[in-house]
């Protein structure tokens, strides 16, 4: 029965309109549309994936093998289980075009195909002919396709010839699109296609070179792709290879896209805590202006109870309101950029209205709802009806009752919990909302701080009354001081983490690129070739160091003759495979930690040589076995000794290195890194590679200024999502100074009456915005600092150093920012006519 009544009550106070809630539904519904938004996107690239999957991955099924083709017995088993088997191989090489001695050079991410490729899909060249068409060639010379960046590059013009290795090819058509562009991975130079018949005789596919082949094939439709795995699991246990069917199409692209959502997300219910802040104060302010309403019923009879009942249902009412426009608004936004957003993708994306996304963000919106309203419409129980036509709503305790204390936890435990549950990642979820949970707390102690601070200052501030005045407004219980450094701060916080771990992310990848870095890395250098190599960069003047070792690639698959992941866990040392060295002595340089180096003609027990970072972070001892699986052999090596290994100073450096009688016999090659002045460079480059046509050349900035553009990117997705969290600051901002109006209005009324001029005023009003905005630029400013610093310490494992542009620019954006609203919202109070002001308020 008091519900019904309640119901009835709020259905009629809501006939007045949403006055006063505009704020209030601006924040939830942006909070919403945020993350709405953003998990249609990444449901969409996700059922792209799926749908395309096997265009993706070139087949229903692939099996890749690092560094060799498949031996005999496992083409024979791929051939039994499959209708076609199609055998592309996957390197890196230089393309070489233009007349001898004028020479344009360009490294080349070439894939060399069969017959059959592709087995899904299509390739799409410009002009639109057949693949086989483009690499029939002309004129007796083999035909390629190149994408247009490299093109571009090399000035070429379709039937141009251009030379892999010492093989010439003619350019058959410009490569836009091919279908299996979702498993090639991250590549340093743009693709080039060509038969992997025609590299016969190019010099590029000999033993030792640094090749993935890979075989994809088509399946019966009966084919049971579980069984299949689970066969090969047993089968070639051993043999390194790695096996992918369309289920998992791009798995690496798939695990991207999940992880840079589920972040896009979190930095979306900071948006969300921002809104919350607004939702809470505009429910406050919109409470302040029903006293007579909540006196009136208390005065007839309402209990505590009905009144928290008549207000609860109504913001419940307006919370699904702003939450509908939000769902609606997430919904729309990526469905009409769909076009726009999908030709931005290298992968696909199928825009559909997708619940579980809508189901996520309507969630979060509900719950933070009742999160941020619970508390103020809580204090109307506790608050009796002669307070009440005293207007005193800001009187009574402090604290609501223990029983929405509890309830105000469990809400906020079901938050945490629905955002560990909806991104699938714990640790970055717990210490995403502990860092929001931290700043808002950091927020709320600035502002208590900022108003005690205000009220000691302002005795000592005789003969400024404009200062006086701001320190006045500050430090006033019930003011706007707690709503602004709120607002504001957490939305400044946000953007100037965001902003710290962008600077010094590019810091450590391009700033701070050793000074001594290497010009070029060479690698694909043939044994016989070595020291020929090392006599022509040694005697080049213009080189003034030059470092060379054997190379192989292996995989660690097991440690102690344990399954390597079980012990590593999801290691990166275990992920893929990794450089492995020989050598007799230590390299010149090189500190051994722990254990010993080998004789140099030691020929017993395979021994290996392990990074000593690398190895604590698997758990791994002097004494302990490790097997590598090279080049599909399994090589069982105790570990003799841990060794330091820098990986910044962008030259050479293995993992594991071993005694030399442990690789004898595997195919190889070497790698080599040439340090030379800038000027030198094209000149080294033109020499060695018509000395060696075979070998190729990465040129180390280039491959920073690749890495550095994927950071960038990723770094403006998160600026958006930042940006986003600062807009919703600003509307809760000016919610605050809209709240403050009517206060504001009697201050100036009563200010003029005495003798203020309306400059004075005026100062007094930017003085306390100003104020206002500096603190929360400093606290957002600290929290901003130390969630970079945890981010690059303990997630980028990195060094973290202040990016005092982004930094200043924070606080001074805060101050801009709160000045602006603070003076848009003085200026009506500045011209309403003294009297009349007064006479309304009596």
């Amino acid at each position: 029965m008091t519900l019904a009544v309640a119901a009835r009550l709020a259905r009629r106070e809501l006939r007045g309109g949403l006055r006063g809630f505009r704020i209030f539904l601006a924040c939830l519904a942006l909070g919403v549309a945020a993350i709405a938004a953003v998990g249609l996107v990444k449901s969409s690239i996700q059922a792209g994936l799926e749908r395309e999957g096997a265009a993706l991955l070139g087949g229903d099924a692939q099996a890749r093998f690092t560094y060799r083709f498949a031996r005999p017995e496992e083409r024979a088993w791929l051939e039994k289980n499959a209708l076609r088997v199609s055998e592309t191989v996957n390197f890196r090489s230089m393309a070489v075009a233009g007349p001898a001695g004028e020479e344009e050079r360009a490294l080349t991410q070439i894939r060399a195909v069969d017959d059959l490729y592709p087995l899904v899909g299509r390739a799409k060249l410009a002009p639109d002919i057949p693949l086989a068409q483009a690499l029939a060639g002309h004129n007796g010379r083999p035909g390629a396709v190149m994408e247009r960046a490299l093109v571009d590059r090399l000035d070429l013009q379709t039937g141009d010839h251009f030379r892999l290795g010492t093989q010439e090819f003619v350019l058959g058509a410009v490569l836009i699109r091919y279908p299996d562009n979702g498993s090639g991975g991250f590549g340093l130079g743009p693709r080039t296609i060509v038969l992997l018949d025609d590299l016969a005789d190019s010099g590029l596919l000999v033993e030792g070179t640094l090749f993935n082949s890979e075989y994809r094939i088509d399946l019966p439709p009966e084919a049971d792709l579980d069984a299949l795995q689970a066969e090969i699991e047993v089968e070639f246990a051993q043999s390194g290879m790695d096996w992918r069917d369309a289920r998992r199409g791009a798995d690496g692209a798939e695990r991207f896209i999940d992880r840079l959502g589920s972040f896009l997300v979190l930095i979306g219910l900071s948006g969300l805590a921002v809104g919350g802040v607004g939702v809470s104060a505009a429910v406050r302010a919109w409470l302040a202006g029903r006293v007579e309403t909540v006196a009136t019923l208390r005065t007839l009879g309402a209990t505590g109870a009905m009144i928290f009942q008549v207000y609860f249902l109504q913001v419940a009412v307006i919370s699904v309101l702003g939450i509908v426009i939000g769902l609606v608004l997430g919904a729309a936004i990526p469905l009409a950029l769909a076009g726009v957003i999908t030709a931005s993708l290298p992968i696909p994306a199928a825009f559909a209205l997708y619940p579980l996304p809508l189901i996520e963000a309507a969630l979060y919106g509900a719950l933070t709802a009742l999160i941020f309203t619970l508390w103020p419409l809580a204090r109307v129980e506790d608050i009796r009806a002669a307070t009440l036509f005293r207007d005193a709503f800001a009187a009574g305790r402090l604290l609501p009752r223990a029983r929405y204390l509890i309830a105000t936890a469990l809400l906020v435990g079901a938050l945490v919990g629905a955002a560990i549950l909806f991104s699938g990642t714990l640790w970055l979820t717990l210490s995403t909302l502990g860092g929001i949970a931290g700043a808002l707390v950091l927020l709320v102690l600035a502002a208590a701080g900022a108003r005690w601070l205000a009220q000691r200052l302002r005795p000592r501030a005789v003969g400024r009354p404009g200062l006086r005045l701001a320190l006045a407004a500050i430090g006033a219980r019930g003011g706007e001081t707690t709503s602004v450094v709120l607002s504001l701060g957490l939305g400044l916080s946000v953007l100037a983490a965001v902003g710290q771990i962008d600077g010094n992310l590019r810091a450590a990848i391009v700033e701070e690129l050793p000074l001594e870095a290497p010009s070029y890395f060479f690698v694909d250098i043939q044994p016989d070739q070595i020291a020929a190599f090392r006599d022509r960069v040694e005697n080049d003047p213009a080189v003034h160091r030059t470092e060379s070792a054997p190379m192989l690639r292996g995989i660690i698959t097991q440690i102690n003759g344990r399954p390597a992941a079980e012990v590593a866990g999801n290691s990166w040392v275990i992920r893929g495979d990794r450089g492995v060295t020989y050598s007799a002595d230590p390299p010149p340089g090189t500190t051994i930690t722990q254990g010993q180096w080998w004789p140099a003609d030691y020929v017993g027990e395979p021994l290996v040589s392990f990074s000593e970072e690398e190895a604590l972070e698997i758990g791994l001892a002097i004494g302990d076995t490790v097997t590598v699986n090279i080049l599909g052999r399994e090589i069982t090596a105790r570990v003799a000794s841990f060794r330091v290994v820098n990986f910044e100073t962008a030259g050479i450096g293995f993992v594991l290195s071993m005694n030399p009688a442990a690789l004898a016999g595997a195919p190889h090659s070497w790698i080599a890194t040439v340090y030379s002045t800038p000027q030198a460079e094209g000149p080294i480059l033109r020499d060695l590679a018509d000395a060696f046509p075979n070998i190729t050349a990465i040129r180390i900035r280039d491959a920073v200024e690749q890495v550095a553009r994927i950071v960038a990117g990723i770094s403006s997705a998160t600026r958006y999502g930042a940006g986003a969290t600062l807009v919703t600051g600003f509307l809760v901002l000016m919610g605050a100074a809209a709240a403050g109006n009517r206060a504001r209005l009697f201050e100036s009324a009563v200010l003029r009456t005495l003798g203020a001029t309306r400059g004075a005023m005026l100062w007094s009003f930017a003085l306390r915005a100003a104020l206002l905005g500096l603190a929360a630029g400093a606290v957002a400013l600290t929290a901003g600092l130390l969630g970079g610093w945890a981010v690059m310490t303990f997630v980028m494992d990195t060094d973290f150093a202040v990016i005092w542009p982004n930094a200043l620019g924070v606080v001074l954006g805060g101050m801009m920012v709160t000045m602006l609203a603070g003076l848009v919202f003085a200026w009506p109070s500045l011209s309403a006519r003294p009297a009349q002001v007064l006479r309304a308020r009596e």
